[in-house]
């Protein structure tokens, strides 16, 4: 569904940064039923994202990342966990909504996935 694509996208720019910048995920409720909900949900994790510092993320290419997965545990070196892990995860999730978007309908096309200048 919906809205179970934007909690996971979110989830995944949250983790990502606090992951990288060695700061407590912040955990978010999943409670999110209509689009002034979601928006906040966005809204919020964007601020959450804009708050970590360059200092925070001072030497997280190298830094190793650890993921809990149902059946095991994923380790990478910060550089490879943001470039081949949290970002695929990130924009296949934010892809799956805009599809659902598009199939009910709303009127999307690639500029707005893309973002305006």
């Amino acid at each position: 569904p919906l809205a179970r694509q934007i909690q996971i996208a979110t989830d995944a720019a949250k983790g990502c940064v606090a992951r990288l910048a060695q700061i407590e995920v912040p955990s978010y409720a999943d409670t999110e039923s209509n689009f002034a909900e979601l928006k906040a949900r966005i809204d919020k994790t964007i601020a959450f994202v804009q708050q970590a510092t360059p200092e925070q993320m001072q030497g997280s290419e190298t830094r190793t990342i650890t993921i809990k997965v149902p059946d095991r545990e994923l380790q990478f070196p910060g550089q490879a966990f943001l470039l081949f892990f949290a970002m695929p995860n990130f924009y296949f999730h934010v892809t799956t909504a805009y599809d659902i978007l598009r199939h009910n309908g709303v009127p999307l096309g690639k500029m707005d996935f893309l973002g305006s200048v």
